[in-house]
């Protein structure tokens, strides 16, 4: 999909469901924009809905009105009713993501030809369902760094480097064998999609909502790390067969040989070939074909952190394709397992 997205931070303050906080909420990824509100209390993507107000207390949020709101028990719709107990469970991270029972995986689903309803899983039967992410204005815990995502106020915190500088390490021994090259628990989709040309090397091309990998192009993924993942996470690339894909599509040639490897520092909108940094940790290459799921790497899980790892093309292999999270899952994530 992904993906254009909020403000991303290498974080590592604490998440703020116990505090209290007023927000406004930024949809990115599908559907972006700024979550506005009818006059029922429904939460609307796109359309001419005034912007809505929010409220954190204890993991359960209310709008302006003072209507709790709740995850529907039909459809898990986030809605916000008078008279309603609000639904606990949602967190803002000390990056300002959403996340809800652990999750920062959100579901826009048409309501009209031009807004979106907002829900915590796609709506069975609906196929135009989009993935999101969600960001909080004004309510970010204290971190000691700040990076950037997509959609919203862009922080720079990247001095210009040289590609030449190297600072390589090879790839650490896995951390576990049991990760499973699937999406079958908790996992991260990529926050921020660079790509980066050695063609136009100090061409910024901002965010993407494609993973490009080709012989002048590779592409980089940032990942949000949520504090709750503090066990042992993988590096998994999925790349299912055309006829699996229900939303997204790709194009590819060549042998597949792509090569994957952590950087030493957090990709931004701005980032280009040129300052993208040095290679802290190259996994080597992996053949990547159709029909195939890899698990690239296992590692301890970098908790609160914003890391960024580059895919480039090794022996000509070409791959473009819509990182996208609805069946069948394809590119890039990090899994906790």
């Amino acid at each position: 999909m992904k993906y254009s997205l909020s403000t991303l931070a290498v974080a590592l303050g604490a998440s703020l469901a116990a505090s209290q906080c007023t927000f406004s909420i930024t949809s990115s990824g599908g559907q972006s924009g700024i979550l506005g509100q009818l006059s029922d209390g429904q939460n609307r993507i796109g359309g001419s809905s005034p912007q809505g107000t929010y409220t954190i207390s204890n993991g359960a949020i209310t709008d302006s009105l003072g209507r709790g709101c709740i995850v529907t028990p039909e459809v898990n719709q986030i809605q916000c009713d008078a008279g309603a107990t609000a639904t606990s469970g949602f967190e803002i991270s000390s990056n300002g993501q959403i996340t809800f029972n652990g999750s920062d995986v959100f579901y826009a689903c048409p309501a009209t030809t031009s807004s979106y309803n907002l829900y915590t899983t796609p709506v069975s039967g609906q196929s135009l369902c989009v993935m999101i992410v969600l960001s909080a204005s004004n309510c970010f815990a204290t971190s000691t760094q700040q990076s950037t995502m997509v959609t919203s106020t862009v922080q720079k915190t990247m001095a210009s480097q040289a590609t030449a500088v190297t600072s390589t390490s090879t790839a650490p021994t896995s951390t576990s064998t049991t990760c499973p090259a699937n999406l079958s628990g908790a996992f991260e989709f990529p926050h921020l999609i660079i790509p980066v040309s050695s063609s136009s090397p100090t061409t910024a091309e901002g965010t993407s909502f494609n993973g490009t990998i080709t012989s002048t192009t590779s592409s980089i993924f940032n990942f949000d790390i949520p504090t709750t993942y503090t066990g042992t996470c993988s590096l998994v690339f999925l790349f299912p067969l055309q006829s699996q894909l229900e939303t997204s599509s790709f194009t590819f040639s060549g042998n597949g040989v792509l090569d994957f490897a952590q950087l030493t520092t957090v990709a931004t909108q701005s980032t280009t070939f040129a300052n993208m940094g040095s290679v802290k940790t190259d996994f080597g290459a992996e053949t990547i074909t159709p029909g195939s799921s890899t698990v690239i790497t296992t590692f301890p899980c970098p908790a609160g952190q914003t890391v960024s790892y580059e895919v480039s093309s090794v022996s000509g292999t070409s791959l473009v394709f819509f990182q996208d999270f609805n069946p069948s899952p394809i590119g890039l994530y990090i899994t906790s397992c």
